[in-house]
């Protein structure tokens, strides 16, 4: 059996720039593990730009953002493997896993990083009545065909779901030449960012309907139509508002959900809301050197925050190898997210441990206008921001400081809410 310092489960933006700062901070012995024939992750097929701004400071396309990171890893000589799939992690940090050139094999590691993803929410989540014709595609999947293999998935296209996936496909397809007739969204307000709405959908004339999903599809063979309605509150539909589409695609962008069964395999506590895993302010779950980054810990919109938390985890994950973190005082902090604030990522702040800095990320429940994010250090509210909107498909965050934490040493719960006044 072969031992690492460090195994990183995932090859794409999180494993790679984990991989990256782990290095960086001193520790040679990284291996990635990825079951793709090539790193780089869901990136190497979004072709459209506006990755990067953050991170280089310019604007990039998803396989040029990939590059710099795996031209990075090829530079300090991280190890890594393709096609392979890890099969199990136990809770002693035994990764079993198995490829064609090696057979099924065991590594001991000191660290994981666990950074494979998300993937899309299938049709069959959905109960929609119908057959089961042809013509029906995730949205990545069907950006996948075009962008990757050369297919075209259909020419006359219903999109379900506004997801900033749907939206970006919504626009390729019809770059493409295919006519996208309307893109429907179940909630009262879209999932995706507002940039996306503006620049794949306003600026081609695709409408939006709100409150509307699919009713039924009609179509034995191939798809024919989709019949959409009107929702109420209680996302039921409401007879009599059916609109029936003629098209020969369905495209289903109706969320993503982090890829976690290997983590729940090994033991690690989940977030009922993110369907991720719970971590401290290391980014370390409840088993003790085992890390978690990008969107297995909870659905970025922007790969550039998957690069910035997938840094820190390569750090902490550094830190811990090399024992080089203070453990005299363990007192913990829980981080409470009430009032239309979803969730927040740590859900756990061990002081000692932290940096000098640390962003709290998390996601409204709603649209709220003219609003204020506030945090309270147990009953004292200590930040009252104003915001002019707040949306679902937005990721906020909040920076809270070391020193902040210093000047209450009883302090039990940090509480995050959206208040109106």
């Amino acid at each position: 059996m072969k031992n690492y310092d460090i195994v990183i489960i995932g090859g794409g933006p999180a494993g790679l720039a984990a991989a990256v700062s782990a290095k960086q901070s001193g520790i040679d012995s990284i291996l990635i593990l990825e079951r793709d024939k090539e790193l780089g992750g869901i990136l190497n097929q979004c072709i459209h730009n506006g990755f990067g701004l953050h991170t280089f400071k310019e604007e990039l396309t998803g396989p040029e953002y990939a590059e710099r990171f795996i031209v990075q890893v090829k530079e300090l000589g991280i190890e890594y493997r393709l096609h392979t799939m890890v099969l199990d992690i136990r809770s002693d940090k035994t990764v079993s896993a198995m490829n064609s050139e090696d057979g099924l094999f065991e590594i001991q590691a000191k660290a994981v990083i666990l950074a494979m993803g998300c993937r899309e929410r299938a049709r069959g989540a959905l109960n929609i009545p119908g057959y089961r014709p042809a013509g029906i595609y995730s949205a990545g999947t069907a950006q996948r065909l075009v962008n990757m293999e050369g297919y075209m998935p259909g020419r006359e296209v219903v999109i379900l779901g506004s997801g900033d996936i749907g939206l970006i496909m919504a626009r390729r397809m019809t770059l493409e030449g295919a006519k996208v007739k309307v893109v429907a969204e179940l909630m009262p307000y879209s999932g995706g960012l507002k940039r996306n709405i503006v620049q794949c959908l306003d600026d081609y004339g695709i409408p939006l309907k709100l409150s509307h999903t699919v009713v039924d599809i009609k179509g034995k063979e191939r798809v024919e139509g989709v019949t959409l309605a009107q929702v109420d509150e209680k996302s039921k539909p409401i007879p009599g508002t059916e609109e029936f589409y003629s098209c020969d695609t369905l495209l289903l962008s109706v969320g993503l959900i982090p890829e976690n069964e290997i983590s729940r395999g090994m033991g690690v506590e989940m977030n009922p809301v993110t369907s991720g895993p719970k971590v401290n302010e290391s980014l370390e779950t409840n088993l003790e050197g085992v890390f978690a980054c990008g969107n297995v810990l909870h659905v970025h919109d922007l790969v550039d925050f998957v690069s910035e938390e997938a840094a820190a985890a390569g750090r902490n994950a550094a830190a811990y190898v090399k024992e080089t973190v203070n453990t005299s005082e363990e007192r913990e902090i829980g981080l409470v997210a009430t009032e239309g604030v979803r969730y927040t990522v740590p859900s756990i702040i061990r002081v000692a441990h932290m940096e000098d800095n640390l962003k709290v990320r998390f996601r409204v429940g709603s649209v709220y206008q003219n609003c204020f994010v506030s945090v309270y250090f147990d009953d004292e509210r200590v930040l009252h921001r104003k915001r002019q909107v707040l949306a679902p498909g937005e990721m906020e965050e909040v920076k809270l400081s070391k020193e902040q934490f210093l000047q209450y040493p009883k302090l039990q719960k940090i509480t995050f809410k959206i208040e109106e006044e």
